[in-house]
Parts: C-alpha cells; structure tokens; sequence
C-alpha cells in the first residue's frame, strides 16, 4: 500500500475508531470510494474497545484486530491495514511493546502480526531520547513484521489527554530529519513513515489558528536527499524513493485543512493521512439529528411509551454509520486514494 501511494503521488486516510459502528463505517466508507485505507486505535481509543470496566488497551487493541480482521474479509475488493496510533512513553510498556512482543511470537510460527503498524509518539521528549526508543522499536518492528510510525516535533491541540501549545515547536527542521535519516537509516534498517509537524494541529479550530507551512516539509526531504547524494547524511535511499522524497510522511492534525494545504502535503510525500475529528463529528451528527427529529418517540415523554423503532440504536446506528462513511469517502477523493484499489 504504502509502495503504491509513494509512486503514484496518493495518500490513504487513516480512520480513527473506537467502536464496531466506527470500524464498520470506515469499511463503509474505503469500499464505496473504492479505495485502501488504514484504520487505527488510539491510546484511549483502544482501551474503550476492550469496555469501561475492563479498559485495558492490549485486550482492546487486540480485539479490535481481531473483529476487523474477520469483517474485513467480506470487502475482498480494497485493502485494509490496521494501526495504533499515538503511543506516548508512558504508554510503551502497556500497549505497544507488548503488542510487538505478541505480534514476533506470532511471526516466529509463521504467522502475520494482527496489526500492519504502531505509532511511537516520542514528541513531548528531548529529540535524542525520542530517535533511541525510535532505534529499539525499529529493530522490534523488524521481528514483527510491522512498519513503525515515528512522530518528530510536537503536534499541538488535544488528543486523548495529551496536549501541546501551539507554538514554535510545531515545526520541524531539516536538521531533525538528517538526525532522523542517520540514525534509523531510510528504509535499510526497516521501515517506516515519519511524522514531521508542519504547524499541525489536532481538534477542531476556526479559520486562521492553524498556521501550517507544507513547504516545510519539501525543504525536509530536499534537505536529507542532498544530503545523502554529499555523504553528509549516513542512509541508503529507497530505489522505489521518488526524487527529493527519502522519506515517506505521515499528515497528523489535518482536520480543517483547506483542500489546497492537503494537496500541496501529499505533493510533498505524505502518504498517510490521520482522521478523527471530522469523523467523530459526522458520526455525532447523524445521531443528534435523528434524536431531535425523533423527539417524542425516542424519549418516553409525559408517560407515554415512544417508539421502540426509533430508539432501537441500529435505527440511529445506521444513520451515523452512513453519515461517518460519506465522510471517510470524501477524504480519500482528497487525498487520492479514491478508485486506486490494489485489488
């Protein structure tokens, strides 16, 4: 998936979910517009999958895999990778090496891992520290089989409990993606995508907060392919690398982005583009929608005993399902992926 995004200049969206009615809708959503697509759990996301008493994010990330690994298989016509997304440090030993530990064991019997790939999110530690956890879960990675995500500068906003300012750390530089390139490699010692900000931002915010400068992202990888070509940058390109591009991106805080920015990010390597915000509204949405035109029959008002139709949550399920699916199509016509099945 990610060699076909790379040569054909696309990206897939990366749905966040937290329930079966949010990873059905993305199924949904990848198989009307025809396209691949990866769906992904965060650090909360996956705990809420495994119920509120239990709430532990192994048994939640690994029961998600499980569900959409079976339901998966009735869309034979796209292909889905799954992700966990947004693992800080204090989240390593409780959610994703365990998950890798699980994911080589499974290897070394000849097994695929349950997941394509897991985010480290090392952004609110010193870059140093951040490149040598990357370098441990590399070599994991390898053994797993898996692709490893990294994130290098601080994405501002809130997810999940975690937030940054928005500020001048959003932005990265082209000396971050040389330290990045010399110590991991660029695809040699395994793969994976880099997250570099761009002044990204997560949640929702009105036009003119969010100051994103995707140019930045070519003066990175222009920076680190001049440097590979002098020698002052230690990694092998990528064959299949396309010229300028050593690395491949990811896109985080996208939501209210102009069609315009999403376009010129995706010009500059951006495979992989993370969707939360606008989804979980859609999904909302539809739901709010059907309980205010459904008033006085989803509620048992001054007695009365509703409508058992109405209040049933497949009725409104289907409603937000479809609501959140047109919304997972519209991102991949934005980003590319639309019609470029692999099947």
């Amino acid at each position: 998936m990610l060699d076909a995004a790379r040569a054909g200049g696309f990206a897939y969206p990366a749905i966040n979910v937290t329930s079966t009615q949010t990873l059905n809708a993305a199924l949904q959503g990848f198989a009307d517009a025809e396209s691949d697509g990866i769906i992904q759990v965060s650090v909360g996301g996956s705990a809420y999958f495994s119920g509120q008493r239990v709430n532990d994010r192994v048994t939640g990330s690994l029961a998600f895999a499980a569900f959409a690994h079976e339901v998966a298989k009735k869309y034979p016509h796209i292909t889905v990778a799954l992700h966990t997304d947004h693992c800080a440090e204090q989240y390593l030993d409780s959610w994703v090496r365990p998950l890798l530990a699980i994911e080589a064991d499974e290897v070394k019997h000849g097994r695929e891992p349950m997941f394509q790939s897991h985010m480290w999110d090392g952004s609110t530690v010193p870059l140093a520290k951040n490149i040598e956890i990357a370098r441990e879960l590399l070599e994991k990675s390898v053994a797993a089989h898996t692709v490893l995500e990294i994130e290098i500068g601080a994405v501002g906003g809130e997810e999940d409990g975690h937030s940054a300012e928005i500020n001048e750390k959003l932005y990265s530089t082209v000396a971050d993606g040389i330290a990045v390139a010399n110590a991991l490699g660029l695809g040699e010692r395994g793969k994976y995508m880099a997250a570099f900000t761009f002044g990204n931002v997560h949640g929702a915010y009105k036009p003119g907060v969010v100051k994103l400068r995707p140019d930045l992202l070519r003066e990175i990888q222009q920076g680190v392919w001049d440097g590979v070509q002098d020698g002052t940058v230690h990694a092998v390109l990528d064959a299949n690398a396309p010229e300028g591009k050593p690395f491949e991106l990811v896109f985080h805080g996208g939501s209210g982005s102009t069609p315009q920015e999403i376009a010129e990010a995706v010009s500059h390597g951006v495979v992989k583009m993370n969707i939360d915000t606008d989804t979980q509204y859609a999904f909302t949405r539809a739901v709010a929608g059907h309980m205010f035109r459904h008033y006085d029959e989803v509620l048992k008002v001054d007695g009365e005993v509703g409508n058992k139709k109405m209040y049933d949550p497949r009725s409104w399920g289907r409603e937000a399902e479809d609501s959140m699916a047109a919304r997972v199509v519209e991102a991949c016509e934005e980003l590319g992926s639309a019609g470029r099945a692999l099947n």
